[in-house]
């Protein structure tokens, strides 16, 4: 499924996503960072320590972050499947994660240098591309599609 353009011509769209095996275990990262005009940059890489799939998406975001303002952006839009780095970036009032302080300041401070920067929750559906270049990352395949629920009778 292609990826939702840009809402305004001048923004970047980020899609990021992490991956924990096991959770808490090796991690990988993958994101597709998308410029204004369609083109098109994807990040699969393994890191070289171990932490948890928040972690992971956190990783992720700061990675492909640092990318698009290496490639000239001012706006963007960042996409995560992962609520909790979501309501961490968003929220002033958000209960900080204590070991993963450090690390959503680093992200804070990052948005911070974009003309506008923004972090969207989507559904896990929709950010299949970049959870696939998370788990190449780790030598994993995608993950299968969910199975359909059977109604009971």
């Amino acid at each position: 499924m292609p990826l939702p353009a840009p809402e305004h011509p001048r923004h970047w769209t980020v899609h990021c996503d992490g991956s924990a095996m096991p959770n808490p275990g090796r991690m990988g990262i993958g994101a597709v960072v998308t410029q204004p005009d369609g083109t098109r940059h994807t990040l699969s890489q393994a890191t070289h320590t171990t932490g948890c799939n928040n972690e992971a998406e956190l990783r992720a975001l700061t990675l492909a972050l640092q990318e698009a303002r290496a490639r000239g952006a001012r706006a963007v839009v960042a996409y995560s499947d992962n609520s909790t780095l979501v309501e961490q970036l968003g929220t002033a009032d958000a209960r900080p994660i204590a070991r993963l302080a450090p690390l959503y300041d680093d992200a804070r401070a990052l948005l911070g240098t974009f003309d506008e920067a923004r972090v969207q929750w989507i559904p896990r559906h929709r950010n299949g591309e970049a959870d696939a270049l998370a788990r190449a990352a780790l030598g994993a395949g995608p993950k299968p599609p969910p199975k359909p629920w059977k109604k009971r009778r």
